[in-house]
């Protein structure tokens, strides 16, 4: 009786077999062949990076994932060579909360106990490799930013009580409140004269990731202000921010250099001062060429900076280095060479000290 129905089924299934297979072998390549489109269109970024789910499941990363606070995550990345950027608060802890791993075919990265203060872009890449050079492979790159919900911290946490933001002229100034719940209602404050900063959509947006930016930022901008956040209980207040507007000297440092002395008798204590005034958040690097340098003459040289305030809402660093010759000798005479270098180039400014 078992066998009968499978004699009678037999006469139907050749024809059911011409269609079948044609079905199944269609099926299956319609979607493979959108994927590959939609891969290599988005270059890669999303079949780069997932995340990995229960019971080894996996799941493509949108632009924005939302988790609680205190989950743990594991993201991985495909590739041999892969680098990871991720918060840089996170360098505090990966000794023990974050671990990454290059295994043959993917990067694993494992994040525990996570906080409202690990909030940020978490983003991989494939690494070229020619020798000891390598560079970023532009075509195969992944990319989420993760926000880690927390309601007592609807703020991701800063390192300080207070910030400074600086204004400038020619390019946006952000605020960066950012928040920890993508559905909080954030709203900007000036704190004297006390009152809110209507946020246009155009001069000044809200951005969830990054926090308010100002597009234009002008003098009239600068103040304390602060944020706050609103969402299902107590409004929460940010840290304050001090916005000062600073000039914007083009092109590489303003130079100068002093020393203690022109004149120089034997045993005596020389200092040579190399100054630049320049932009309030941009570094300048100092070398120096003395003449004992090539005898390895010892010398002290210090490096130091503080801000300057030149009125009007204006704010000015100063940077100086001093080298140091103890015990002035004869082979200490001669020319004093400082050279100073911000990102856009470098100024040479020499003085002579002679031997009285």
């Amino acid at each position: 009786v078992i066998g009968q129905p499978a004699k009678s089924k037999r006469p139907k299934e050749p024809g059911e077999n011409k269609i079948k297979p044609i079905n199944k072998k269609v099926k299956p390549k319609t979607p493979k062949m959108k994927e590959r489109d939609s891969v290599d269109s988005s270059l890669k970024s999303q079949s780069m990076l997932t995340q990995v789910m229960d019971k080894g499941h996996f799941q493509k990363l949108a632009a924005t994932l939302s988790l609680s606070a205190g989950q743990s995550i594991e993201l991985r990345c495909k590739g041999s060579n892969v680098t990871w950027n991720y918060p840089s608060y996170l360098d505090t802890f990966k000794d023990s909360r974050l671990s990454i791993k290059q295994l043959d075919r993917y990067s694993q990265l494992i994040l525990a106990n996570s906080t409202a203060a690990d909030t940020g872009e978490y983003s991989c890449w494939l690494q070229l490799c020619n020798g000891n050079k390598c560079r970023k492979d532009e075509t195969k790159t992944g990319s989420t930013y993760i926000f880690f919900t927390d309601k007592e911290e609807l703020f991701v946490p800063a390192p300080s009580y207070f910030e400074i933001v600086y204004l400038k002229p020619d390019k946006p100034a952000v605020i960066p409140c950012r928040i920890t719940t993508p559905s909080a209602k954030v709203t900007l404050h000036r704190e004297f004269p006390a009152e809110e900063i209507e946020t246009d959509g155009t001069d000044i947006i809200y951005d969830a990731k990054k926090g308010f930016v100002y597009q234009h930022p002008t003098s009239d901008h600068k103040g304390i202000v602060y944020c706050k956040a609103e969402s299902q209980g107590a409004p929460q207040i940010s840290i304050k921010y001090h916005l000062l507007y600073v000039e914007v000297p083009k092109g590489p440092p303003s130079a100068t250099i002093a020393a203690s002395s022109s004149r120089a008798k034997l045993g005596d204590s020389v200092r040579v001062i190399c100054t630049v005034l320049g932009e309030p958040d941009v570094d300048v690097n100092f070398r120096w060429q003395y003449p004992g340098q090539e005898s390895e003459r010892p010398v002290i040289i210090q490096n130091f900076w503080r801000l300057i305030e030149r009125g009007i809402g204006h704010t000015t660093r100063i940077s100086k280095s001093v080298l140091l010759v103890e015990d002035f000798e004869a082979i200490d005479a001669g020319n004093y060479i400082c050279i100073a270098q911000n990102l856009q180039g470098e100024t040479t400014v020499a003085t002579k000290v002679e031997l009285n």
